[in-house]
């Protein structure tokens, strides 16, 4: 069972470590040749909701941060 969990554990990481990866690079594509896939504007939009938020979603941004951070 731990066996199963662990491979499990190691898919997710594989999994959102491709993912960030891919962040990354949609905003340095966004930079260098102005945004085709809206990734830039994405996260624009993702803060303009935080700020309008205020407090609380300042703490949902907290856990999203704390939770990627090794």
């Amino acid at each position: 069972m731990k066996k199963a969990i662990s491979n499990i554990t190691d898919w997710i990481n594989e999994f959102t470590g491709l993912l960030q990866t891919l962040v990354v690079f949609g905003v340095v594509v966004g930079i260098l040749f102005d945004d085709p896939f809206g990734v830039i504007a994405g996260i624009g939009n993702l803060m303009s909701q935080v700020g309008d938020s205020g407090l609380a979603g300042l703490v949902a941004l907290l856990l999203v941060v704390l939770w990627y951070k090794k």
